[in-house]
């Protein structure tokens, strides 16, 4: 969980904190704090008082975006950071169209895999 600059930060368009997501999950924030510990999702520490935020673009209703934690595993294994794979999903890559994150939401994250796959290449 790291503290992202303002450059990546103005890059997601909307940010959960974990009560949020707990909320949207009806579960503990325990529980949600676990899925970030396990690599499920990506928060990170931003605003006034340094909470932890998730993307809201990870978040699909009651659950994590389908796809997201695959992605997330293979830009791992590539070694980016938590800051560079959200800068990754959610710069706009004219070949999707869209940005990665924008894929994963419309259910197209096979695409999205080719091209974290390709960047180990």
């Amino acid at each position: 969980m790291t503290e992202i600059d303002a450059k990546i930060d103005a890059l997601v368009p909307a940010w959960l904190t974990l009560p949020d997501i707990a909320e949207q999950f009806g579960v503990e924030v325990t529980r949600v704090r676990q899925l970030v510990k396990e690599g499920q999702v990506i928060a990170v520490r931003r605003g006034e008082n340094r909470a932890l935020h998730v993307p809201a673009a990870f978040i699909d209703g009651d659950k994590v975006v389908k796809g997201l934690t695959g992605t997330l595993t293979l830009l791992r294994d590539d070694g980016f950071s938590d800051e560079e794979m959200i800068e990754w999903l959610f710069t706009p890559d004219e070949s999707l169209p869209g940005t990665p994150a924008q894929a994963l939401s419309e259910n197209r994250g096979t695409e999205v895999k080719r091209r974290a796959q390709a960047l180990a290449v």
